[in-house]
């Protein structure tokens, strides 16, 4: 025994709740000040946010929701803007989910652990922190010029499906990865296939921690505005594209996805512009409907993660 593990093991019994208590006190005094941080934080956001609708509520209304842009502030609208933020995010979550998950199941589950996969996993690690605007320049060189996709609501669902898929690849792999190993050998046990125990058994109990990652990502897509600017968001739009439904067999339209689009962060952009002052409670008025449509979204995800988890729980 050294001469340092007798000093431990002799310390007297004083010492050590002296040094304890130090220990003690500085976590309560960094749980006191991230407490602060984040209470902090989260006034500023709120005071922010209660700034915004107490300037914006004078015009909210119907006409205000239903009405075109114009050049007019008190006639102008935000009908184009909100129609094409909810065709480009149903674009988005078309492709960003289901692509981003299967990717994280294909590399937590069925890839080898060799250093190709550590190359991928750092990869797709960086470019969850990449800026948007690269996405940007990344879609009107491939999507634009090379596929011939036009500057269309398509483009713009696939761009901002780039942006958060990193985000669903890495929350899907750590969800997985937290589940016990014993879950996988009783299924294996019970004679299931891989695929029967990853769809049976993983993904049930991993599916509340997926939905976080994606509700992360689709709240950071639907305030984008770099991207979709660079690959040719118009400012002002006067018109609807097709309806995604018909009265005619198949009911179904595709023509929607190359039409011309802008979204709400545009519109708003394009009213702080402006030199008027009223179009900045127009700006207000349309960072309210948005913050409530963000909230709408979450707020159903997350109740659809509590109605997953206590089904299992059940």
């Amino acid at each position: 025994m050294s001469n340092k593990d007798v000093t431990k093991k002799f310390l007297p019994f004083n010492y050590l709740e002296s040094n304890l208590n130090q220990r003690n006190l500085v976590n309560s005094i960094f749980a006191v000040i991230g407490l602060l941080v984040i209470t902090g934080s989260i006034l500023i956001l709120a005071a922010l946010i209660i700034k915004m609708m107490i300037d914006g509520l004078p015009r909210l209304n119907w006409n205000f929701l239903f009405y075109f842009p114009s050049r007019k502030p008190e006639e102008a609208g935000i009908l184009s803007a909100w129609v094409g933020t909810c065709l480009v995010m149903l674009v988005t979550t078309l492709v960003a989910i289901p692509l981003g998950v299967a990717s994280g199941i294909y590399l937590e589950e069925y890839a080898r652990k060799n250093w190709i996969a550590d190359l991928i996993e750092i990869n797709v690690t960086n470019l969850a922190g990449v800026p948007s605007i690269i996405y940007g320049l990344l879609a009107l060189g491939f999507f634009v010029y090379q596929l011939k996709l036009g500057e269309s609501i398509l483009t713009a669902g696939l761009t901002l499906a780039l942006l958060i898929l990193p985000i669903v690849i890495v929350t899907t792999r750590e969800a997985l990865r937290s589940i016990p190993t014993n879950l996988r050998e009783a299924a294996y046990a019970l004679g299931a296939s891989k695929w029967q125990m990853i769809w049976d058994h993983l993904l049930p109990y991993s599916f509340g921690t997926i939905l976080t990652g994606i509700i992360i990502g689709l709240s950071r897509a639907i305030g984008e505005t770099a991207p979709v600017i660079t690959i040719g968001a118009l400012t002002f739009i006067a018109f609807l594209p097709e309806s995604p439904l018909k009265s005619e067999f198949p009911f179904i339209s595709f023509s929607w996805l190359q039409a011309p689009f802008t979204l709400m962060p545009i519109q708003m952009f394009n009213w702080v512009s402006r030199p008027q002052k009223a179009f900045e409670i127009n700006a207000a008025a349309a960072g309210t409907v948005l913050t409530i449509m963000t909230l709408t979204i979450n707020t159903l995800a997350i109740y659809l993660r509590y109605l997953i988890r206590k089904g299992i729980k059940w």
